[in-house]
């Protein structure tokens, strides 16, 4: 463990927690202690949201002009890049996940600052003819301020992925992020002040779930933003709701990847390994549950060779696999494949913690490939949230679509095929949120929206959907002259 305690951070000053207390993030490839962050409890979140409310309106920010509020954006997104090195090494030992995808995510998260920066003075209204002697036009406002809570899977990505567009439209923001991962967080604040973002616009409040159900909760806040189960998405949307919020949920996903039988499987074997196990599965539009054509069994045995060669370690070492963030984590995906086997499942690759000794301390799970399942069984349906795919067979497209479908989830979907006329009737057809057709949406996009049917969620973040959330329409209608 290094340094002093790192502190939250409310209305540009990095401040303990008020009750003192702090809690320890560890390095999940070896299990040890890295820092010591303080813990926000319901009194921060009162600081927090007084300091963003005070800064709404405050002649620095809600009188700032849009397009001076871009450039700031835009200067926020260039400091990330020039400190992409030391950012990615910290989101790779806090959450365990290779160097190199690490590096992504940071240019992910100065993507969004700047997608979003040049979006700023282009939030206008329009003009409805009424008729002679009446003028009647809409504005975008900012919707206020808002309350984000973030997972641990992605907390470069998901902390520009909400703050951006909502300071592109004029609000501010409360971040809570997980405890399990909280540094690079509370690092984007830093670099955000120091680039000139007015004190209370960005406040980042690390915490635990009674941390979140303050933020959540709060009479203080105009919208939430969540990221994260099912089960918690519920109580976060209940408790915005109480106070007439509105809120956007982006939840769990089982997302499905139909592969059929005249696919490129070299092509697809790339993109489903790549979706499935990059940052060790912990990705909620990851496709783990891959549908394959009767009759495909060459891409079977391709996906499970592959899977069996990947490496694993550090992400300090860029191995193709890194740890899971947590013991609790891990234990949760292996009690997955224990449950696997009572289903009947047939491990074609992997199947619980790797032999290497010198990972023995860390929270790996080896790249795992089930087969042999219905899409009945539990491992088929439900989000393990883990470096695991469950392949299921079909016979024609009628029948994978069926399949598809046939899950509480719809989040994201992947198709395979040569034939765009299989490959559109597919994505007619399926009910989920995006489409990828010879494609692989995860981690890339920004430009896209993003969000979820069903299980999976409502609203969309990214891309100029994401706007929506964090403005709100007004119109002005005025009579003037002689209207007889």
């Amino acid at each position: 463990m290094t340094g002093e305690p790192r502190l939250l951070v409310i209305d540009g000053k990095q401040v303990p927690a008020a009750d003192g207390r702090t809690f320890t993030v560890v390095d999940p490839a070896h299990a040890s202690p890295i820092a010591e962050v303080a813990l926000a409890g319901p009194a921060d979140v009162d600081h927090a949201v007084a300091a963003a409310r005070a800064a709404l309106t405050a002649p620095e920010w809600g009188r700032m002009r849009t397009a001076d509020r871009g450039r700031l954006l835009y200067r926020i997104a260039m400091a990330i890049r020039e400190q992409s090195d030391r950012l990615a090494r910290l989101e790779s030992l806090d959450v365990g996940k290779p160097l190199q995808q690490a590096k992504a995510d940071v240019e992910a998260a100065a993507r969004y600052f700047e997608f979003y920066a040049g979006i700023t003075d282009k939030l206008g209204g329009t003009t409805i003819p009424l008729g002679p002697g009446l003028l009647d036009y809409t504005v975008r406002e900012p919707i206020g301020v808002s309350g984000q809570i973030i997972p641990f899977n992605y907390p470069l990505q998901n902390t520009a992925r909400g703050s951006a567009p909502a300071l592109a439209a004029g609000c501010t923001v409360v971040l809570k992020p997980s405890p399990e991962a909280p540094l690079t967080p509370l690092e984007i604040a830093a670099i955000a002040l120091d680039c000139g973002l007015p004190p209370g616009v960005l406040n980042v409040v690390p915490g635990d779930g009674d941390t979140g159900a303050a933020l959540a909760g709060h009479p203080g806040i105009d919208q939430v933003t969540f990221t994260g189960s099912v089960a918690t998405g519920i109580k976060v949307a209940q408790a915005a709701a109480a106070n007439v919020v509105p809120s956007v949920v982006e939840l769990g996903g089982k997302s499905p990847v139909v592969v059929f039988a005249d696919a490129d499987f070299d092509l697809a074997l790339s993109a489903v390994a790549g979706s499935a196990f990059g940052n060790a599965g912990q990705t909620c539009s990851a496709g783990t549950r891959v549908l394959v054509q009767r009759g495909a069994e060459e891409f079977l045995d391709k996906l499970a060779a592959h899977a069996g060669s990947l490496r694993l370690g550090p992400g300090s070492s860029d191995p193709d696999v890194g740890p899971l963030v947590s013991a609790r984590q891990r234990d949760r995906v292996r009690g997955y494949l224990e449950l696997a086997r009572e289903e009947g499942a047939v491990v074609r690759a992997g199947g619980g913690a790797p032999a290497d000794p010198e990972l023995a301390d860390g929270y790996f799970i080896q790249p795992t490939v089930l087969t042999g399942l219905t899409n009945e069984a539990r491992t088929a349906r439900e989000e393990i949230f883990g470096p695991v795919v469950t392949v299921l067979e079909f016979d024609d497209l009628e029948d994978a679509v069926a399949i598809a479908n046939d899950s509480p989830y719809g989040l994201s979907s992947y198709v395979w095929t040569r034939d765009i006329d299989k490959a559109l009737s597919v994505a007619e057809g399926i009910k989920a949120g995006q489409v990828y057709i010879n494609a692989t949406g995860v981690g890339t996009g920004v430009e896209l929206p993003f969000g979820g049917y069903k299980h999976s969620g409502w609203g969309r973040e990214k891309g100029l959907d994401a706007l929506a959330s964090y403005t709100q329409t007004k119109n002005v209608c005025i009579g003037f002259g002689n209207r007889s």
